[in-house]
């Protein structure tokens, strides 16, 4: 039998990192031995089901650098791919199961149900199908039909034990009498979950199942729905929960951990696809954790995925994400800049021009950051340099305490005054003279130099910056940028006023 997968989402929300491992690690599988996977979309809760989520879950997955084989977007030998539209597929095999007996109908009402499930919890029992409605002759049934509410058709569980063998968990065993008889077929004519779920997989042939372990507790039901039907049992991974920091189920007190998410805030999608691929799962001993796709594909083993609930890091995400963006072209991190930038308002039209200056500021900031987004968020100290408010923050006063730090911005203040220096390409030769007269050098030198340029204590090189600077001054920008005449003497004068720098030195 071929293998097939399938990754089989509901479209009631965003795509959560736990959704999206159990995707990498079917598509993975899929890659691995040659397999097919399937893509299908679980949305029978009509109330809550979206075509815009459906839409931008397959978009995600693709910018992750997943691809299938068939789907609601590309077709396939067994569809349609949407349950919506598998009803009367999921009516004919009912309508099968109750011919065989395996199936009946019951005419319980939802008060009634509800009633017993009360006296149930007070007794402090297991709520049990009172399978009442398992004796009735054709007849009644036929009566009922006529006189009653629509019926919901049940599973007739048979007695015994529930066997099916697990990749990740070895050999499960369940009694078949915790299961009860399962609802198939509710009143209105929509299937459940778990029956929908075994249908299609069993006509899309489905060969391996894999999921999350908050499944584990539908496959008693679901080997019992394949009995019923006649067909061979798929084979079954459950991957384990992903937890947060806190070791708690990843929810969203641990913050926004959907796919979109993390894609506005900048992280590749290699950094998030090998991050993903490693909640669970680990490669061989001895080998590095920062792999390809294809070097994932190759190492991956379904043998390996740990029963160990993983937990999800956003820290580590971000190593891997940083190590992904020094690696990345320069030009696709550039594009990715200019729509931040945008975001913040801080670019308007960006032409050839803007694009290579834009190339600077990455190359400055890139090594210091995260996830791209955080661009908009370093990189406005190009354009807000406020003198006044520099000197009162507590970082740069620290650094203007230093032993003759004063006088490293008065003779830095000294030696761009020419307006016919070339700043850019004197700057090594400025720094040089501005050591020679005032005797620092080091830590002493440079955080000086630092403060009186960008007015923060810690930054980008500042030989990095300097190009920045007098570059963006020519540009025409919704913000204009300062040059760094501009920014030392402005620097120079609210250390004056506020008698930082002796009015005599001037």
């Amino acid at each position: 039998m071929p293998n097939r997968l399938r990754f089989a989402p509901s479209p009631t929300g965003e795509l959560h990192v736990g959704n999206a491992r159990t995707a990498v690690f079917n598509w993975l599988f899929a890659k691995k031995y040659g397999g097919t996977l399937v893509i299908r979309i679980e949305d029978t809760d009509r109330a809550r089901s979206d075509r815009r989520f459906e839409d931008l879950i397959c978009r995600n997955l693709k910018w992750l650098g997943l691809d299938w084989q068939e789907g609601p977007d590309c077709g396939g030998p067994f569809g349609p791919y949407r349950q919506s539209s598998r009803t009367a597929i999921y009516a004919r095999h009912a309508e099968s199961l109750l011919e065989k007996g395996s199936a009946y109908r019951c005419f319980c009402s939802e008060e009634e149900l509800g009633r017993q499930a009360r006296e149930a919890r007070r007794a402090g029992v297991t709520r049990e199908c009172p399978r009442s409605c398992r004796k009735f002759s054709a007849r009644e049934v036929a009566q009922r039909l006529k006189d009653s509410q629509p019926p919901v058709i049940r599973l007739r569980v048979r007695s015994g034990k529930v066997v099916f063998q697990d990749l990740v968990h070895g050999e499960m065993t369940f009694d078949s009498a915790v299961v009860g008889d399962p609802i198939l077929v509710r009143s209105n004519g929509m299937p459940t979950y778990n029956y929908a779920a075994v249908v299609d997989d069993g006509l899309m042939k489905i060969s391996h199942v894999v999921r999350g372990d908050d499944h584990l507790s539908n496959t008693p039901r679901q080997v019992l729905i394949y009995e019923a039907l006649g067909w061979p049992l798929p084979v079954f991974a459950h991957l384990s929960t992903i937890l947060g920091p806190d070791r708690t189920r990843l929810s969203k007190r641990h913050g926004a951990t959907s796919l979109q998410h993390f894609r506005d805030r900048g992280v590749l999608p290699e950094a998030l696809l090998n991050y993903l691929t490693l909640l669970g799962w680990a490669p061989a001993e001895g080998q590095n954790e920062i792999l390809s796709p294809e070097e994932l594909v190759a190492s991956f083993d379904i043998e390996r995925v740990s029963k160990s609930s993983a937990v999800f890091d956003a820290q580590k995400l971000y190593f891997f994400n940083r190590h992904y963006l020094k690696e990345c072209d320069s030009s696709r991190a550039v594009e990715w800049a200019v729509v931040h930038l945008r975001q913040e308002g801080l670019l308007q039209e960006v032409d050839s021009e803007v694009r290579q200056w834009i190339g600077l500021v990455v190359e400055a900031f890139l090594p210091g950051l995260d996830h791209l987004s955080q661009i908009s968020q370093e990189a406005p100290q190009l354009w807000s340099f406020e003198a006044e408010e520099a000197v009162q923050d507590e970082g740069v006063r620290q650094v203007l305490s230093l032993p003759g730090a004063a006088r490293v911005v008065d003779e830095l203040r000294n030696r761009i005054s020419h307006e016919e220096r070339d700043l850019v390409g004197e700057w090594p030769s400025i720094v040089q003279s501005v050591k020679a007269a005032s005797g620092q050098r080091g830590r002493k030198l440079f955080h000086p130099i630092r403060v009186a340029l960008t007015g923060r204590d810690s930054g980008p090189e500042l030989d990095k910056l300097v190009p920045i600077f007098e570059g963006g001054s020519q540009l025409e920008l919704p913000h204009p940028i300062k040059d760094c005449r501009a920014r030392i003497n402005e620097f120079h004068s609210a250390m004056l006023s506020r008698g930082l720098i002796p009015s005599c030195s001037h």
